[in-house]
């Protein structure tokens, strides 16, 4: 039976959300694409997206995965358009999710893969288990980096609705962390630069206003949304605050770097086709 810290009413948890998260799943673990979702959940809305969601999440907890924290998605007005959406939302972040700076993503590790530069925050103290201020965020953090975050889509040919992204874990994948950690007061996260390239060609640019008005801002509203849900973020929980421009398709052998004013850069690069075998291809 969930609990309050899973996050999703005991009474959510119809038949309709557990075919759902069973779709998403079996898309992840055979890697073919599904249809989208919505329908299946027939007009039950965010609420019941978010219990899809965390069915899943819970399920990886039990099979061993760590949680590590949180992303915000939709939070740049660019990717809504994108995505035809008009508003943010959030997702589980787990351990085997992190790539490092300047690695290799294999063939078939995801199915639509799409990447996106933003600022990353690791928080060193606990976060109220209410509604939460600019100034307990401020606080909070510990320090600032430079990420890309590859999203990624379980859904055909990304043919979602906000519900659809929100029951996928609002379409995480993996992550990727710069190595030099930049403390909050060494840096205006408002007006900060972000630019990133495939190949050494500019393919996003933006700023830190672009994401909610500034990255703080965004983790205002997820800190907000996680108390309300009985699942505040706490010392240590690394937050995604979400793009700061135009996410990007990647493809096998891509290279990106995004450059982030004051923060320093990223890296991650698509392992080349025939490189590894690709289990279940769906795209």
């Amino acid at each position: 039976m969930p609990t309050k810290s899973d996050g999703v009413r005991a009474d959510a948890v119809s038949p309709a959300v557990v075919k759902a998260a069973d779709l998403l799943a079996e898309a992840t673990r055979t890697g073919v694409v599904c249809p989208p979702v919505r329908d299946l959940l027939d007009g039950g809305g965010l609420e019941t997206a978010y219990a899809v969601q965390q069915l899943n999440v819970r399920r990886g907890v039990d099979a061993g995965r760590r949680i590590v924290g949180r992303k915000i998605g939709l939070t740049s007005p660019a990717v809504q358009r994108q995505l035809g959406v008009d508003q943010p939302d959030f997702g589980a972040l787990f351990a085997d999710m992190a790539v490092p700076d300047g690695g290799e993503v294999p063939v078939g590790r995801l199915l639509q893969p799409k990447v996106e530069a933003e600022v990353a925050l690791v928080l060193g103290r606990d976060l109220p288990e209410g509604e939460c201020t600019i100034v307990d965020v401020l606080r909070a953090v510990d320090f600032a980096l430079p990420a890309l975050e590859i999203v990624d889509s379980r859904v055909r040919n990304w043919d979602i609705s906000l519900v659809d992204t929100v029951a996928d874990n609002a379409s995480c994948g993996l992550y990727v962390l710069g190595a030099t950690p930049v403390p909050l007061t060494a840096v205006d996260l408002r007006t900060v630069t972000m630019t990133m390239t495939r190949g050494g060609e500019t393919v996003s640019e933006g700023t830190g206003a672009d994401c909610l008005g500034s990255p703080l801002t965004a983790a205002v509203w997820l800190a907000s949304a996680l108390a309300q849900r009985g699942d505040p973020l706490r010392a240590g929980d690394l937050v995604l605050t979400g793009a700061l421009g135009p996410m990007t398709p990647a493809v096998p052998g891509d290279a990106f770097e995004a450059h982030i004013s004051d923060l320093g850069s990223v890296r991650v690069c698509f392992a080349e086709q025939g490189t590894e075998a690709s289990e279940g291809d769906g795209k």
